[in-house]
């Protein structure tokens, strides 16, 4: 390992923060719902960060599993007639989702299937089987307001659910006038006959005036790819309604563009990763000043894979799910390319990429995405290229072999055009991103800078960052060959980092790097990892801009890799140290499980057995705290009466031997008062890793009742 070089530069300075970051991500349609928010009689699992386990996949790293018979109920925070539901079942198996909408059976279920999970790239070191979920979708045939209920039930095989999406889906579109419409060509939409010809019919007739083709609603089946694309627009009725079933949509090497796709579906039935495969939506150019937008694509390998002319190139509001590859890339000479406001779900690979390949990426952009869960990548990755931009960006719940964005010199093949001019990466939000790389066996960042196989000498200015609940560490400076290559010309201005596993910066390669109005909390074992790789190669320079609190200490031991949690850090108030643990109760009623106490939603409760008392509650905090104030709530609703519980709380370190750490008296829960009392513990209270809560008397009800049980550290 090399030498460790402290933080240089005006400690006192404090330069004009930077201006804050504006709302990232994209502007979305519908509402997602976490199932392990909701009211279920399944079990939750998670949350976990472990490469190959099903809760590691899931968004927020929970969901709920559901056996035949158990269900799931979510409240409905707006105005919806349709739903998208991430599911996994058991490998080899298919089922259903019985819908239920407030307590009444639907007669159409959500079909789920592990057809397109389960997928293996044996080529691909340190990949392990991956993409575990899925998604299906529903059209619910009513519309519901704020308030309504949407049950989910497994109907025969075990389903596990990750999150709804609900949306309030407009009507159809009406065909553009003049349009030619692939029925007329002969295509049909029941789906039972392949339509690939009228698809071909319909573009040569509309290109040859500049356009329109007409997708009308129904299931048309494109069995074999498009080509010769150019000088058109091809239009559907809306993404819900229009729905082409192709794995292989437009393949061509060239266009003369201004090609239109919007406002339909291209679903495929791709199962596998066929690298040499064209799987998806579109291979290779549109043509310059083409643009995609309203398009839902689904089961493809990829959902574009670019080369060649697509310059100037706009891709927005679309979804990209279930990708066994990824979600786009612009694989060289993209030049003036857009991608923004579009949402992506599942990729097997980096959801949005740019990697140059042939010819340098140029002057574009990836802005005001939201991306969640690719399970064997990035988020973003930029692996070389020329003025490129990456902002406004909302990534979540990465896992192995990836970050959150990554900013890399890889190149992967020659030739390649290593990062060049200014690199601006600017008011992204990170969440849960970062993973364990097995081919290194350590930790890869929330936002990775890496010179894998060339030095950094563009200019990066990365700006007004937010990155939270990091299981590892925030920001990675690595040369990821193992080789030493520099990290140059990099600075880091703005940031919030909000709970990161290990550290705030890794550095593990030379170079330097300045940082300004860098704000962290939550940080699990120190500020700095500073050991460059290998061993004297060279020195990393943390240059102090000012304006930086919260991550003033260095890791010590360059021999050892520093823990999550690990250290001797100032601890975080602020965090609730029972959210989401494994509860369990002396005894509880009906759906009342322990689990809701826990649940993070003031809204569900834990219920004890009735007329039993003493009953009590425990939480597993997962080591040893030194716990200094427990809050209790019961349901905010005024309907809830005020009432006194009578409790004590205790702690202990085995789960089954306790000491008395607040000792029983009557606490008052009352609506007006939010329902929440506090349970301040002395500081002389041992650290406890079981926190129980033993209820003795309610006057409102004849049993215990809570609905969270919080824990901090002060």
């Amino acid at each position: 390992m090399g030498t460790v070089v402290g933080v240089v530069g005006p400690a006192s300075a404090q330069p004009t923060p930077s201006p804050a970051a504006a709302a990232a991500g994209a502007t979305l349609p519908f509402t997602s719902a976490e199932a392990e928010s909701a009211v279920t009689t399944g079990q939750k699992i998670g949350p976990d960060h472990t490469q190959g386990t099903l809760a590691s996949e899931a968004s927020g790293r929970q969901a709920v599993r559901l056996n035949a018979g158990q269900s799931v109920e979510f409240t409905l925070t707006g105005a919806a007639n349709a739903v998208n539901v991430a599911y996994n079942v058991p490998d080899g198996q298919s089922g259903a989702l019985a819908v239920y909408v407030n307590g009444t059976k639907l007669p159409t279920s959500l079909a789920v299937t592990s057809k397109y999970s389960y997928v293996d790239t044996s080529w691909i070191a340190g990949a392990k089987t991956h993409h575990f979920f899925d998604n299906a979708r529903l059209l619910l045939g009513r519309d519901l307001k704020a308030g309504d209920k949407v049950k989910l039930e497994a109907a025969s095989t075990q389903v596990t659910v990750d999150v709804a999406d609900f949306e309030q889906v407009a009507a159809a579109a009406a065909k553009p006038s003049g349009a030619v419409s692939v029925v007329d060509k002969g295509a049909d939409p029941t789906g039972q006959q392949d339509s690939t010809q009228a698809f071909r019919d319909a573009i040569n007739t509309a290109k040859a005036g500049g356009g329109t083709v007409w997708i009308p609603p129904g299931d048309f089946k494109v069995g074999s790819e498009l080509s010769g694309v150019e000088n058109v627009t091809v239009q559907g009725a809306g993404h819900w309604y229009s729905v082409v079933h192709s794995s292989r949509f437009i393949n061509q090497t060239s266009s003369a563009g201004k090609v239109h796709l919007k406002d339909f579906a291209v679903i495929g039935e791709v199962t596998e990763r066929v690298d040499n495969n064209p799987d998806n939506f579109v291979n290779g150019s549109l043509g310059p000043d083409s643009s995609v937008s309203g398009m839902w694509i689904q089961h493809l390998k990829c959902g574009f894979w670019l080369t060649g002319n697509n310059d100037n190139l706009i891709v927005e509001n679309s979804r990209i799910l279930d990708t066994t590859a990824d979600g786009l890339n612009l694989n060289g000479n993209a030049h003036g390319v857009q991608v923004r406001n579009n949402f992506l779900r599942n990729q097997g690979d980096d959801s949005l990429a740019m990697w140059s390949l042939n010819g340098a990426d140029t002057g574009s952009t990836f802005s005001g995405n939201t991306i969640s869960q690719p399970n064997l990548a990035n988020g973003i990755a930029i692996y070389g290229g020329t003025d490129i931009t990456v902002k406004d960006n909302l990534v979540q719940d990465t896992n192995a072999l990836g970050s959150g964005i990554a900013i890399s010199n890889q190149k992967f093949l020659d030739p390649f055009s290593p990062l060049a001019g200014t690199i601006t990466v600017s008011g992204n939000t990170l969440v849960r991103t970062g993973a364990i790389n097995p081919n290194w066996g350590h930790p890869m960042g929330a936002l990775r800078v890496d010179a894998y196989d060339s030095a950094i000498e563009a200019t990066v200015n990365i700006t007004n960052t937010t990155i939270k609940d990091s299981p590892y560490s925030a920001y990675e400076f690595v040369s990821g060959s193992g080789t030493g290559k520099a990290v140059r010309n990099v600075t880091v201005d703005g940031s919030t980092v909000d709970k990161v596993g290990t550290v705030v910066v890794q550095a593990e390669t030379p170079g330097a790097v300045k940082f300004s109005n860098v704000q962290a909390a939550g940080v699990g074992a120190a500020g700095v990892y500073n050991c460059p790789y290998p061993s004297g190669s060279g020195t990393f320079t943390v240059t102090d801009g000012g304006g930086n609190s919260g991550w003033n200490s260095t890791w010590s031991d360059c021999s050892a890799w520093p823990q999550p949690g690990g250290g001797a850090t100032d601890p975080d108030p602020d965090r609730n140290l029972a959210k989401g643990r494994p509860a369990t109760a002396t005894g509880s009623v009906d759906v009342y499980t322990p689990g809701k106490a826990v649940d993070g939603d003031a809204n569900t409760y834990w219920e004890s057995a009735n007329n039993a008392f003493p009953q009590a509650l425990t939480v597993d905090l997962g080591s040893a705290q030194a716990v200094r104030r427990v809050v209790l709530k019961l349901p905010p609703a005024t309907a809830w009466a005020a009432r006194t519980q009578t409790l004590s709380v205790q702690g202990g370190t085995d789960g089954s031997s306790f000491s008395t750490l607040a000792a029983s008296k009557g606490y008052r829960f009352d609506p007006a008062t939010g329902n929440t009392v506090t349970v301040t513990l002395p500081d002389s209270a041992p650290a406890t890793r079981y926190l129980r809560v033993q209820v003795t008397a309610n006057t409102g009800w004849p049993a215990g009742q809570l609905s969270e049980v919080e824990a901090y550290l002060k």
